[in-house]
């Protein structure tokens, strides 16, 4: 009998560990192929950048190893903070270029339109799903989702997180498959810069509800590993054919505008700070309007 068959709480930080070194070692694989195989730049790139998401993710639990503590208002200013990035993100680095890739591909103004606003409801339709048909847990609000009950807590919280982490990584991947390199690079600094105040929030989250800090931080990392995944995958998907590219820029944006009016804004105002979570908001959206129009 081991020692972990001893200490059952030590389980789900066992399981934690493996699946960090799980995606880990494929988003190694997947960079050794892509210097070995000629070509894939777009591919280094958005994995490069996805990667630096990730450790964005990882550094804002960096309090939380240190034991420090931050007040529930400041928790709230960095959601919003977090939110407004999302918000200019998905306006200026995914939006707009999406309208001019399918205007440049021959569609008019209004079949641009049409195209960029089908791709939106496209993607926030598929996050919706997703929330509806896949058990997970919010920080405030509790489970959510069918079957829920099967589930144990730990895993809902990494479900959760998930659902946050996702659309930002496939909007590096899609961002980098487009045409403008700086947009992507812009793009990827924006999601990377909110990433941190986001990682401490997931990490404060988890031991306020009773995990430890090595759970908290080892769930936060590997919350942060799926956004490189999830570039890689836009890549690919963008690189089946150009004619995806407004669809997938569009749907990016949807995906990521679901999450800051269903999750991000919500999980910020609930206990009662509006105001700071607003002032967060205009931060963030103000900071990442301001990277992508001066590096774009």
């Amino acid at each position: 009998m081991t020692a972990l068959d001893h200490t059952p709480a030590l389980r789900p930080l066992y399981a934690v560990s493996i699946l960090i070194g799980a995606i880990t070692l494929v988003l190694a694989m997947v960079g050794v192929y892509g210097v070995m195989v000629p070509g894939n730049d777009t591919l280094l790139n958005a994995l490069a950048w996805g990667c630096v998401a990730a450790a964005a993710t990882s550094l804002g639990t960096l309090p939380v190893v240190l034991s420090f503590r931050f007040s529930q208002r400041a928790h709230d200013a960095m959601l919003g903070f977090g939110a407004g990035v999302m918000l200019a993100a998905s306006s200026f680095s995914l939006v707009i270029p999406a309208l001019q890739v399918a205007q440049d591909q021959g569609a008019g103004s209004w079949g641009s339109s049409s195209i960029v606003g089908a791709g939106i409801l496209l993607g926030a339709g598929l996050l919706l799903w997703i929330d509806k048909a896949v058990p997970h847990e919010h920080f405030i609000k509790g489970v959510e989702g069918g079957g829920a009950r099967k589930l144990k807590r730990v895993w809902m919280f990494v479900l959760a997180i998930c659902l946050h982490n996702f659309p930002e990584g496939l909007s590096i991947g899609v961002g980098f498959a487009g045409p403008d390199m700086i947009g992507g690079q812009a793009l990827a600094t924006g999601i990377s810069i909110q990433d941190i105040p986001e990682g401490l929030v997931v990490a404060l989250a988890l031991t306020g509800v009773g995990y430890s800090r090595g759970m908290a931080v080892g769930v936060a990392v590997l919350s942060g590993l799926i956004e490189p995944l999830a570039a890689i995958v836009g890549v690919v998907v963008i690189g089946l054919s150009a004619t995806l590219l407004p669809w997938g820029l569009a749907m990016a944006a949807g995906a990521m505008l679901f999450v800051i009016s269903h999750e991000i804004i919500p999980e910020s105002h609930r206990q009662g700070h509006e105001t700071a979570a607003t002032i967060g908001l205009m931060a963030g959206f103000v900071l990442m309007m301001l990277l992508d129009t001066a590096l774009g």
